[in-house]
């Protein structure tokens, strides 16, 4: 069995490609029985006011000192990579919040639920986000979401009244720096062998073939520096 820890927030564009890359690759492998996936927390701007509500395309202007019409145009090349994996993509009318609390639910639902509901959550946080452009620091929007999945919305709401399972996410991001990562989606297969950022559903295919075939590291998984997004900013297309 193959254990594939992938450390991504909610907020990133490249974290839903590269997981939907990912689990589109286990399926045309037909493996979905060899491969286990647990998610971890990283927050991209885990010192953001959990009260500001912040557009994409005004913060990408802002972040990358970009004129406007610049900005418009790079947040359309990457929903496209997006919808391109069938992906109903609205990264320019996305809503930019703090995510500690989808990654607390995250972390609520590991402990109290099974490895299917907590998959199927973590799709529809992304899917909260980047198609639904709700506020993904709204309680009653991560309780939907919850609700969606087959959870308990009311004692998702008590949950997240308080501070519940932000040591499990605090944990996941000290890991993270352990590892080095700078950027997400990060994918972490073994705990052994790293995949840095959002590559080819071809390329997971091979790695995930080699790994399969001789338990070892690929000798080869991309042509080009995939795409990933860090503290300081998401890699531009």
């Amino acid at each position: 069995m193959i254990k594939i820890s992938i450390w991504s927030d909610f907020a990133c564009p490249y974290c839903y490609i590269g997981e939907m890359r990912l689990l589109n690759a286990i399926n045309d492998l037909g493996i979905n029985d060899k491969v286990t996936v647990d998610y971890r927390a990283f927050e991209l701007d885990p010192k953001m006011d959990p009260a500001k509500v912040t557009g994409v395309s005004e913060r990408f202007a802002g972040k990358y000192n970009i004129s406007p019409e610049k900005a418009a145009a790079q947040i359309e090349e990457i929903s496209q990579l997006g919808r391109d994996m069938g992906i109903d993509f609205k990264y320019a009318t996305a809503l930019y919040t703090n995510t500690l609390s989808a990654h607390r639910l995250m972390k609520y639902a590991e402990a109290k639920y099974d490895a299917d509901t907590v998959a199927r959550l973590n799709e529809r946080l992304f899917k909260a986000y980047f198609v639904d452009n709700a506020v993904l620091n709204d309680i009653n929007v991560l309780a939907s979401a919850a609700a969606d999945v087959g959870m308990n919305a009311d004692e998702v709401k008590i949950m997240l009244t308080g501070t519940d399972y932000t040591d499990a996410v605090r944990a996941d991001e000290r890991r993270a720096e352990d590892l080095r990562v700078a950027g997400v989606p990060f994918f972490l297969i073994d705990e052994k062998f790293a995949i840095r950022g959002a590559i080819s559903t071809e390329d997971f295919k091979d790695a995930l073939k080699q790994m399969i075939a001789h338990k070892h590291q690929p000798e080869h998984y991309h042509d080009e520096k995939p795409h990933s997004c860090g503290h300081n900013g998401c890699d531009l297309v």
